[in-house]
């Protein structure tokens, strides 16, 4: 059986005007999806299932299924977003509710929520500090690679 992922990421804040993510920001994303799975992970991310903009889901509905995709996910990661998304930050509260493994991908030179900076001090965090899309691919490969 293959292991889920939940990759979050802001979703709102990433939308052109014509209601779609941004073409760096959709780049960057299906890069990290790739990676996890050529590591053989099934990957559920809101914005491949929401057609990138193009297919929004209902409040209760994107609540829903997120929430039911943290829950049966083996690991987590995310981009919290600077500034930081409301509701990627929901979802990093619940992988930790979960007791989830989280993976979170950090900007350097960004200033990230107290709660997030020190979430590893009451769930299982690795912190993946990145300096630009490269570098973030890089280090999710490194971490897949000595897990």
């Amino acid at each position: 059986m293959r292991n889920h992922v939940f990759l979050a990421a802001p979703f709102k804040q990433l939308l052109t005007h014509d209601k779609v993510v941004d073409s760096q920001s959709m780049s960057l994303i299906k890069q990290v999806m790739q990676l996890l799975e050529e590591a053989d992970f099934v990957v559920d991310n809101a914005h491949q299932r929401e057609g990138w903009g193009q297919h929004m889901m209902t409040p209760d509905e994107c609540t829903m299924a997120d929430f039911e995709a943290i829950k049966k996910c083996h690991l987590f990661m995310a981009f919290p977003g600077y500034p930081a998304s409301p509701g990627t930050h929901i979802e990093i509260g619940w992988a930790s509710a979960f007791d989830k493994p989280i993976v979170l991908l950090l900007q350097e030179n960004t200033t990230y929520a107290y709660l997030v900076r020190g979430l590893g001090t009451i769930s299982r965090v690795n912190y993946l500090y990145y300096k630009d899309t490269a570098d973030c691919l890089l280090k999710i490969k490194q971490f897949l690679n000595d897990k």
